[in-house]
């Protein structure tokens, strides 16, 4: 009888131990299938996350590159708007590096005529520059220099006279209080001050279609008003005549 009791005894225990890992067994498979699943989740998420940030990076080459206007450089004989704001942050000096270089009116001087300049201050370019965005918000405001100038002029055309006829901001005319003479700041290139601030007296080359300038009353470095730019630009455009190329 004590026999039977252990035999039974052992006959239980060996079923309990078995149950138990069996079950242990299946929650060991479990954890491995959901450890499974986990992974390959993680690896999909990974992956749209990856292409993702590749759509990200193509559409934004994209907004900087191809939305963009021409930058536009001054080469020899060329006449651009020299133009700087109210801040000296937005500007042009006939190079592709400056602000105002997208969609520029730069015009070759091909001989005595009618020629007209530019810039354009609501270019996406620009927009881009300035805020980082090529769909940004941002208006060009003052004005601390202006003049019209004819790369290699002197060189090129050294008896040469610029007439600025025509001032327009934002497609309205600007008056002018004075009338511009031609000179030569640096004997390189030629050019028409509109508004300069630091040239207060004629310089000795001053000079119009007729020769030599003289009268301080009539001819200045400053022809506009510049608080007249005060308001915001998009667009400045200057017209002028040419005259003593030889052409």
């Amino acid at each position: 009888m004590m026999k039977t009791k252990k035999l039974l005894a052992f006959l239980l225990a060996s079923a309990m131990m078995c149950t138990a890992f069996t079950a242990c067994g299946d929650k060991e498979d479990s954890s491995k299938e959901e450890s499974s699943a986990a992974e390959t989740t993680a690896e999909e998420s990974s992956e749209e996350e990856t292409s993702a940030a590749d759509e990200s990076s193509v559409a934004g080459e994209q907004v900087q590159t191809g939305s963009f206007e021409e930058p536009v450089a001054a080469e020899s004989g060329d006449a651009y708007l020299a133009m700087v704001d109210g801040e000296w942050y937005v500007q042009y000096w006939g190079t592709d590096e400056d602000r105002l270089t997208y969609d520029a009116g730069v015009v070759p001087i091909t001989g005595d005529g009618e020629y007209t300049v530019s810039v354009n201050g609501a270019t996406a370019g620009l927009m881009y520059d300035v805020t980082g965005d090529a769909n940004g918000d941002y208006t060009p405001s003052g004005m601390s220099f202006m003049a019209v100038m004819v790369k290699d002029g002197t060189t090129l055309y050294p008896n040469m006279a610029i007439e600025i006829t025509s001032i327009k901001m934002n497609g309205e005319e600007v008056p002018m209080t004075k009338k511009n003479y031609t000179s030569s700041d640096d004997g390189v290139e030629m050019r028409a001050n509109i508004y300069n601030k630091w040239v207060n007296k004629l310089p000795e080359d001053a000079h119009d279609a007729n020769g030599a300038v003289t009268d301080a009353s009539a001819y200045s470095a400053q022809i506009v008003d510049k608080d007249a730019f005060n308001s915001g630009w998009t667009s400045v455009e200057v017209t002028f005549n040419v005259t003593g190329t030889g052409k």
